[in-house]
């Protein structure tokens, strides 16, 4: 698993523990990092999920405006939490990170949902990304 597949899965965690708990993703994500820090290669790993949080709090208006608008009959309420998760951090990748490639941004949001969330939900994440990244590429 690459550097980067672990870091968003590190954010994934902040993100969904923050819904959970209305606590603060990035303090989270700083606890969790004081737990592994000796661990081979956890700088790189936890700098990266850091951007995602970051990115995502601080882009959290507009990345769930956009999700409202592709998520066909589906309000952000109405997705489980992880899922939401999923999406604002495929999301941010899509809409904010222009190192990352909306496929791999998809990709990898897809096998966060295989792993963590339901078996129906790959395919949703997959679909509402999708069309989040070619919305993004008319612009």
């Amino acid at each position: 698993m690459s550097s980067r597949s672990k870091s968003r899965k590190r954010a994934l965690d902040a993100l969904y523990a923050s819904e959970i708990r209305n606590g603060d993703a990035t303090e989270l994500l700083q606890d969790t990092a004081a737990g592994v820090a000796d661990r081979q290669n956890q700088a790189a790993i936890f700098d990266y999920a850091e951007a995602i949080v970051i990115g995502v709090t601080r882009n959290l208006a507009q990345i769930d405006n956009d999700l409202r608008q592709i998520s066909d009959g589906w309000s952000l309420e109405r997705m489980p939490n992880i899922d939401r998760s999923i999406l604002r951090l495929g999301a941010w990748e899509i809409l904010f990170n222009e190192d990352v490639p909306n496929e791999v941004a998809i990709a990898e949001a897809v096998t966060l949902a295989s792993e963590y969330s339901t078996d129906d939900s790959p395919k949703f994440v997959n679909g509402v990304l999708a069309r989040l990244a070619k919305g993004t590429q008319a612009l």
